[in-house]
């Protein structure tokens, strides 16, 4: 059984021994209690009998078994069905997805991770810790754990920030190496993915913290407005890297762009100034029989005077308007 932990919770004091999850009916818990179970990765057999002693919805069970669904919540009457992605960065740029579904009912909270390696036990651990919190019930851990989930979007972010930034400072430089330009698409479509999820749940931590539902109490939703607050900050952080990455793109083009313009520059006022003397060479190369200068003493040395002032007033001028 992938169970990874299944405890009773009486005014916020875990009980001593582990809730049995065996498929056995519920009976009425008393004023303050509820029933939190963590399941990792469970097949459908699994999960049965989880879904017979909380009474669950064969449909929010079979989309919790689903690992590519987007982030929602729906109401099942007895229970609230909440589904969160999570995201982690894999060797390399690569982001790898995960899902964690909530059923939460008035007295229990079922979690479901499919995919995600980062288990809840610190999590747990620390709400504990805390009676006081945990005594306000499934509605404030459902908070506890989204906000732990979108946490774990910040290490991702913080890695990507890094790369960005030293290929922006890189850019600025030199043109980028083509491996650094195709890794910067591939950031790019990491984000695009990336953004696919984030904007889901948005949507999914609005709702829990504007709309009247059942199961969570007026209360709980400064909670997860909270939540709320911290996916629309990953958002921000998002786009910024988005913006940065199209940027280095435009930047290193525009300054490739200003290199070759100065290439072309250069090659021009130099071609210019050879064409004087080849066009001076081509002059006399002719086969004319009359050439009065060719047969002066001073032709030869005037000649080259001619080519140095023209070609020099030529370089003077290009030196002086920045071609050269």
């Amino acid at each position: 059984m992938p169970i990874i932990a299944s405890r009773r919770y009486q005014g916020g004091q875990p009980s001593a021994k582990s809730l049995p999850v065996d498929g056995a009916a519920r009976g009425v818990l008393p004023e303050g209690s509820f029933d939190w179970v963590g399941l990792a990765n469970p097949t459908p057999e699994e999960l049965e009998p989880v879904r017979q002693q909380f009474g669950l919805h064969p449909l929010a069970v079979e989309d919790a078994l689903n690992p590519v669904q987007m982030p929602k919540v729906e109401s099942y009457g007895a229970h609230l069905f909440i589904v969160a992605r999570t995201a982690m960065v894999e060797e390399g740029d690569n982001i790898a997805f995960g899902q964690t579904s909530l059923f939460l009912g008035r007295d229990f909270l079922i979690t479901v991770r499919l995919g995600s390696t980062r288990a809840h036990t610190a999590l747990r651990d620390r709400l504990e810790a805390d009676a006081e919190r945990l005594a306000e019930g499934p509605d404030y851990v459902a908070h506890a754990i989204l906000d732990f989930l979108v946490d774990g979007y910040q290490p991702l972010l913080e890695k990507y920030e890094d790369s960005v930034q030293a290929m922006e400072e890189r850019a600025i430089d030199s043109f980028p190496e083509p491996s650094t330009i195709r890794r910067i698409f591939r950031l790019r479509r990491q984000m695009r993915r990336f953004d696919r999820i984030v904007g889901p749940m948005e949507e999914m931590c609005e709702r829990l913290a504007q709309t009247e539902l059942p199961l969570i109490d007026a209360g709980a939703r400064v909670w997860f407005r909270d939540v709320l607050d911290h996916v629309r900050r990953t958002m921000a952080r998002m786009r910024g890297l988005r913006e940065t990455l199209a940027s280095i793109v435009e930047t290193a083009s525009l300054l490739e762009q200003h290199r070759q313009g100065t290439m072309t520059r250069q090659l021009a006022a130099w071609a210019a100034i050879l064409a004087v003397p080849t066009a001076i060479a081509g002059i006399y190369g002719m086969n004319f029989d009359y050439m009065p200068e060719l047969r002066q003493k001073w032709g030869y040395f005037a000649v080259w005077g001619v080519i140095i002032t023209i070609c020099g007033g030529l370089w003077l001028r290009f030196r002086r308007i920045g071609w050269l």
